[in-house]
């Protein structure tokens, strides 16, 4: 399903599914955005991202369904991008569907309102892992019954620029064209709790 079903309309129905316990397999394609009713802001948007009823850039952060799922402890969980990581996808797919209970695989989906061309969706993945924009990671309770620690950060540490990065989207740059005040210190804000994210794992 689609992250307006996973983080809002439908969270109920899926947060009573994974903790049930039930071997069921669940995959949320996140465009942080209610992208197919036409681009309306949602609990998957992220703080300063421009869309509908976030005219002025969304003012608070993005909810966190992973950590929210593996709160849990018996639920597989994982965050891929398919061209950032063909490997990792494909890892957490094979194990996601191994894993003897509930799993929630949750993947960067680009879409088009987020002002790119389309065409190079698979480039703007990658370009959001290798900034810390996006991260990919794998949580496997298995591991904790053999005395392992269940969480797998797979990202390796940002090598490309982050305000670049978010700049070559519309639904960011638009907010700094017309507040531009705004707009750096909505930034700073998504960069500083990006960078506390990439150094509590």
């Amino acid at each position: 399903g689609g992250d307006g079903w996973a983080y809002d309309i439908g969270y109920g129905g899926l947060d009573h599914v994974l903790a049930s316990g039930e071997d069921v397999n669940v995959f949320v394609f996140d465009t942080e955005v209610y992208s197919n009713t036409g681009g309306q802001s949602s609990k998957a948007t992220p703080t300063a991202a421009v869309a509908q009823f976030a005219a002025s850039g969304k003012r608070v952060k993005k909810k966190d369904l992973g950590m929210m799922a593996m709160s849990y402890g018996y639920v597989y969980v994982a965050c891929v991008a398919m061209s950032a990581n063909p490997a990792q996808l494909l890892k957490a797919m094979t194990e996601a569907e191994a894993y003897h209970g509930p799993s929630l695989i949750i993947a960067y989906a680009p879409c088009i309102n987020h002002g790119i061309n389309m065409s190079k969706s698979q480039d703007e993945e990658k370009r959001a892992v290798d900034c810390g924009y996006w991260q990919l990671y794998r949580f496997n309770p298995e591991l904790a019954d053999e005395g392992k620690t269940p969480f797998t950060l797979d990202s390796k540490d940002p090598t490309a620029d982050y305000q670049e990065f978010i700049l070559g989207e519309t639904r960011y740059s638009s907010l700094k064209k017309t507040q531009p005040d705004l707009a750096d210190k909505l930034f700073a804000e998504t960069d500083r709790k990006r960078t506390r994210l990439n150094s509590s794992h």
